[in-house]
């Protein structure tokens, strides 16, 4: 997922999403553990997924705690 379509998002879809990436990279974990994750490029690409989900929804929080400071 691109950082633009991400940005596209509510605050509420972004969090669905990152718990979602988290529960596949979860998934992945297992998967190699146990030798079923043939795949292992999918490891990575959920990583910077779950690292851009995080950082847009931080640059949002802290946006929106500026303009309620303001």
């Amino acid at each position: 997922m691109k950082s633009s379509e991400i940005r596209a998002l509510s605050t509420e879809e972004i969090r669905n999403r990152l718990n979602d990436a988290r529960n596949e990279m979860m998934n992945l974990r297992f998967q190699v553990v146990t030798g079923q994750l043939t795949d292992t490029s999918r490891l990575k690409i959920t990583r910077r997924n779950i690292a851009r989900l995080e950082t847009i929804l931080t640059e949002r929080l802290s946006a929106e705690k500026v303009e309620g400071d303001s």
